[in-house]
């Protein structure tokens, strides 16, 4: 006996950052979150740096252009942190905490 399934990637619909998480609506009516420090880039951004976002590849994720920071809805739902930088590393400047 064989089922076939149809598997529908999890797609976003709106998305809000607010100081402490990153709040994703998705077109299913699932609401996720996660916490904003998992993205190092987007807790050292500025405000207005984490509010311009473009959410991409038809709702698989969101690009932060100034700040060259993409989240997928799939890394999101499987709890993937971004990693921080080594410290050292070339071409890096300013300091990490």
């Amino acid at each position: 006996m064989s089922i076939v399934a149809d598997i529908i990637e999890p797609r976003l619909m709106d998305i809000r950052i607010t100081e402490e998480e990153i709040i994703a609506h998705l077109l299913d009516g699932r609401t996720i979150s996660v916490p904003l420090a998992w993205s190092w880039r987007l807790s050292e951004a500025t405000s207005a740096q984490r509010q311009n976002y473009e959410i991409i590849g038809d709702g698989l994720g969101v690009h932060w252009p100034e700040i060259d920071e993409d989240i997928s809805v799939e890394g999101m739902l499987c709890g993937n942190p971004a990693r921080p930088p080594k410290r050292g590393a070339p071409g890096l400047t300013g300091t990490l905490s």
